[in-house]
């Protein structure tokens, strides 16, 4: 009896000891968590509640007047339009063309590895290199879409410098970059389906589509979720391909919401407003996740 007495306490010992070392395994990631996540975030919501600093003046606590200022800023709302906007097109398109990518490819063909790689080379490339060669091919008069238009004798477009067209050819570069990237993620979920389900449904004479109306798509909505989810983060945080190719024109019809913060921050050098700006982009992207991780995450799940 004395024996086992003596045991358990060198048990709870050992015990404490293993989550001792497993927490201090965790808290070098912990703390770059905290470093470059969670304090950036709070730090951006003190800094919205504080008016900008001027010379002489230092900076006032104001609360919520930058968030009140933001409804009356006209190109600040534009900027959330046309983001939402744009979300809405290229969400879906990217993703949709992902999934007949992935179907294209998912075949026993010859040169199939050389059709996967030609998909996912976009994904790949630089910003700044893949907005040169969308640029050549919006050039006004030289460029290779105006000339196909030629062949047709139809007239020549601007498509970066008439507002009807600018964001719409964003939206263009944005689907053809994205869905290679999530054509992988697509493939591989089509590559863990048990093949003998298709050798089932050709036995009983189903047709390709109906295979994958009933079958595939069930079975691919986990990591449809999971695109989705990443597409329309990445929607939300375009900067570079703005800044790149149409610097927010024309008359603003680029301007999309995390460019219109990086020029309030750096270009007016009005650091409270952009704060209070990037809250409303959090906010955005935190109801993005909500949706995922309360409604949708439980629903994806093919039984």
């Amino acid at each position: 009896m004395s024996t086992f007495h003596a045991v358990l306490p060198a048990t709870r010992t050992r015990g404490l000891s293993l989550q001792l070392y497993g927490y201090l395994l965790l808290l070098p990631a912990l703390g770059f968590l905290l470093l470059f996540t969670h304090y950036p975030a709070l730090a951006t919501v003190w800094e919205s509640l504080f008016s900008a600093g001027r010379s002489g003046h230092p900076p006032q606590f104001v609360g919520l007047d930058n968030y009140r200022a933001l409804l009356d800023d006209d190109v600040f709302m534009l900027s959330l339009r046309n983001n939402l906007l744009y979300a809405l097109i290229t969400i879906p398109l990217s993703v949709a063309l992902a999934l007949l990518m992935a179907l294209a490819v998912n075949r026993r063909l010859r040169g199939n590895a050389l059709t996967r790689a030609a998909f996912f080379i976009p994904s790949l490339l630089p910003m700044v290199a893949i907005a040169n060669l969308w640029l050549f091919f919006y050039t006004p008069q030289l460029g290779l879409l105006n000339k196909m238009l030629a062949l047709f004798s139809l007239p020549a477009v601007n498509w970066l410098g008439e507002p009807g067209t600018a964001l719409y050819s964003l939206m263009a570069v944005s689907v053809w970059r994205e869905a290679g990237f999530f054509m992988i993620f697509y493939l591989a979920a089509l590559q863990q389906i048990d093949p003998r389900l298709a050798e089932a449904a050709q036995i009983e004479g189903a047709s390709r589509r109906y295979f994958f109306r009933r079958v595939q798509w069930p079975l691919l909505m986990p990591t449809t979720l999971f695109v989705l989810i990443n597409a329309s983060m990445n929607a939300f945080r375009i900067v570079d391909q703005v800044i790149a190719m149409t610097n927010g024109g024309p008359n603003n019809s680029t301007s999309l919401l995390l460019f219109y913060i990086y020029r309030t921050a750096f270009s007016y050098w009005d650091l409270p407003a952009a704060s209070a700006m990037t809250v409303v982009l959090l906010v955005i992207l935190a109801a993005i996740a909500l949706i995922k991780f309360n409604l949708l995450d439980k629903r994806t799940h093919y039984q």
